[in-house]
């Protein structure tokens, strides 16, 4: 695929590629500190004793590929601590990683994550409404893979798009167990002989979840076992640059047909609903600094029982009671705790306005 790159300095990305090779090779020769975001799906180490087949003797298409096979438990180890502290180094420092895995490896890599440095903020199982039954009836159905989203360090200021997550589940905040089908019909991909093109293949829409919830638009992604390339579609989808890294000659042809019929959604498609923490913090002075409340004026309570009146250094006071508007309207209100901004409004042309509208108006000004 033609590389499209982002230069600071020396440092260029190869962004939009999909890189042949080993991925810790790949990305050590990547420059430092330059990925918002890594989705990784690495060998599960299935650790398979030979074939699988249902109750009619049919053979089923699982997981024997020679990538996914390794001598023993400290080999995986060890090839998972490599990827991980390659993969950390790329990231910037608000940058997060997302690694999915079955409980043949994910507790193996959550460990490695934490003694590689990073820091954990959630799992999150993707429960999968339509999983392959249990064909031996030895053990339950595995219906759920899990997912390790993490921060490079603790304390880091990651992306984190919570009402945009929110928007998605119909208003209600986005739990960590997410129920979403198997690739399966059109979106799984097929070779030349009708096969499965890759026995792993993430859907679409796990993908999609992941990137509207941690990333922006115009970041960049990575996928250092990019397979059939789920995670440089949707990105490109999604107006999110991505660099994927895949050995596999077959597997990198697939994913490149596949990201060459991808259209981008338009500019206005791809805005999401901005999370509350990130918006710009004013301060309640900064209106009477601007002279959208005046020093003396009169606000009154959402529900027109209370009022207090304006002073000049932005607190208020009202019935012996002085502050902050929180702390005022939780003191008049007999609350722990009040959201003055919703609490508080003012008059204007006869009309009663929360003097949220004005915080609104001042951001508008510092982002337009």
């Amino acid at each position: 695929m033609t590389a499209m790159t982002k230069t600071k300095g020396a440092d260029a990305l190869p962004l939009n590629t999909i890189l042949d090779g080993d991925c810790i090779e790949v990305m050590n020769s990547l420059p430092e500190n330059s990925v918002d975001l890594i989705f990784a799906d690495p060998p599960y180490n299935l650790q398979l004793k030979g074939d699988l087949h249902r109750p009619d003797n049919s053979r089923v298409d699982a997981v024997d590929d020679a990538w996914d096979q390794f001598a023993s438990f400290e080999a995986y180890d060890r090839f998972t601590q490599g990827w991980l502290t390659a993969a950390r180094r790329l990231l910037k420092p608000g940058g997060a990683i997302w690694v999915i895995g079955s409980y043949h490896n994910i507790f193996r890599v959550g460990a490695a994550m934490q003694n590689a440095g990073y820091w954990i903020l959630n799992d999150v199982v993707w429960r999968k409404s339509n999983p392959m039954p249990n064909f031996r009836g030895k053990r339950f159905t595995n219906a759920h893979e899990t997912m390790i989203w993490a921060s490079k360090s603790e304390g880091a200021k990651y992306t984190f798009n919570y009402e945009a997550l929110k928007s998605l589940n119909e208003g209600i905040q986005m739990r960590s167990d997410w129920v979403l089908p198997i690739c399966s019909g059109h979106e799984r991909l097929k070779d030349d002989e009708g096969n499965k093109a890759h026995p792993t293949q993430k859907p679409e829409g796990l993908l999609h979840r992941v990137l509207v919830g941690s990333t922006n638009a115009g970041d960049v992604v990575l996928d250092p076992f990019f397979g059939t390339g789920t995670t440089g579609a949707v990105a490109k989808m999604l107006g999110r640059d991505f660099i994927g890294i895949e050995r596999e000659a077959a597997y990198r042809t697939a994913a490149e047909k596949r990201i060459a019929a991808v259209r981008r959604y338009d500019r206005e498609a791809l805005q999401v609903s901005a999370s509350k923490r990130s918006e710009p913090r004013i301060p309640f002075g900064q209106l009477i600094e601007r002279g959208l409340l005046r020093p003396g004026e009169v606000l009154t309570s959402v529900n027109g029982k209370a009022a207090a009146k304006v002073r000049a250094d932005g607190t208020l006071v009202a019935d012996g009671v002085n502050g902050s508007i929180h702390q005022v309207g939780a003191a008049l209100e007999g609350a722990p705790s009040c959201n003055g901004w919703t609490y508080w409004c003012f008059k204007r042309d006869g009309k009663t306005v929360p003097i949220d509208l004005l915080r609104q108006q001042i951001r508008a000004e510092k982002t337009a």
